[in-house]
């Protein structure tokens, strides 16, 4: 999954949390992201272009520590 943004992330489907890591280092977890925007991140070929788009700014989010 090689993108200049995203490192890796991760999506449980009982709690509809899409988990983040960034290249910065830093974890968020996205809150209630339906499983379609998991699978479309997953198909994207540009992750940074698709969470731009489809993830930032439209759904909470909380930074892991």
């Amino acid at each position: 999954m090689p993108s200049s943004v995203i490192q890796r992330f991760t999506y449980d489907r009982d709690t509809r949390i899409l988990t983040l890591l960034f290249v910065s280092g830093r974890y968020y977890n996205y809150l209630d992201v339906p499983g379609w925007i998991y699978e479309g991140l997953k198909q994207a070929q540009s992750k940074g272009r698709y969470f731009n788009r489809y993830i930032r700014n439209q759904y909470e989010f909380e930074p892991v520590h």
